[in-house]
């Protein structure tokens, strides 16, 4: 279904479970992906509750934002949609940059969070390097003279170019294959800490990482186990950053056995 909610359109989908004592789950998706990578787990849970999916604006079959959005924008949104579906308090899985929005959620709408599964959740800021202190430098320093130039107009069509270069030499996979406006809204997202709201979380929460994750380190799992006040970790031995999906019967039957028989 699409709706237009918080000024952007949004595509979700809700797999009703003709029980009313069944909990109620909602699947947050990962930067770059859409609601099909949790198609697995959606299936596994209909049979026992009613299962909530959407695509983040700017993935799928949602629409972009008309404004560049920060985490705080995603977090009203989701929201906004269970207030409108009126399936709250919900469990919420969550990968990746769905964990970002899980947290805030939590953090800020508490009412809305009855439990929360986050697996190699972003959202804590990597320290940064003097290598990556200079390398960002380097970038603004490139990217603010092909700005003054690109304002010549002869120049423009060279200067793109190059600022094309710019981007794909800099930027992260992510970064690159974005539009305009989404790049403006992933640099607002990924320049958000979200550590200092880990002890405003109240719901129960189960962390699952993979101890090989190079994009969300073992120790950002680690530190919302020692910070959410009722949380704990599993990790997933030799698993990437996709730990869930390597792993699918394992994650399965943990998350099954948190979520819906804790419920029971």
């Amino acid at each position: 279904m699409l709706a237009n909610i918080n000024g952007c359109q949004l595509y979700y989908e809700v797999r009703r479970n003709p029980s009313q004592d069944v909990p109620c789950v909602l699947l947050l998706h990962g930067w770059g992906c859409d609601h099909s990578i949790f198609a697995f787990i959606e299936n596994e849970l209909a049979t026992s509750a009613t299962v909530i999916t959407l695509d983040f604006p700017g993935h799928g079959q949602s629409g972009e934002p008309s404004s560049p959005w920060d985490v705080g924008e995603y977090t009203k949104q989701v929201a906004a949609l269970l207030e409108q579906l009126q399936l709250a308090p919900v469990q919420i899985i969550s990968h990746s940059f769905g964990g970002r929005v899980a947290l805030k959620l939590a953090a800020t709408r508490p009412e809305l969070v009855d439990k929360l599964v986050i697996t190699g959740g972003a959202g804590l800021k990597k320290p940064e390097t003097e290598k990556s202190r200079k390398r960002t430098a380097q970038y603004k320093r490139y990217s603010a003279l092909l700005r003054r130039m690109k304002a010549i107009s002869p120049l423009k069509p060279m200067v793109e170019k190059l600022q094309t270069k710019l981007r794909n030499r800099y930027g992260s996979a992510d970064y690159v294959k974005l539009s305009e406006g989404m790049r403006k809204t992933f640099v607002k997202v990924i320049s958000e800490d979200l550590q200092p709201l880990l002890p405003k979380v109240q719901a129960s929460t189960l962390l699952i990482w993979g101890d090989n994750d190079s994009e969300t380190p073992l120790w950002m799992g680690q530190t919302m186990e020692r910070e959410i006040p009722d949380a704990g970790l599993v990790v997933f031995e030799g698993g990437s950053h996709y730990a869930f999906l390597e792993q699918i019967k394992r994650f399965l039957v943990i998350v099954k056995q948190f979520i819906v028989e804790e419920k029971a």
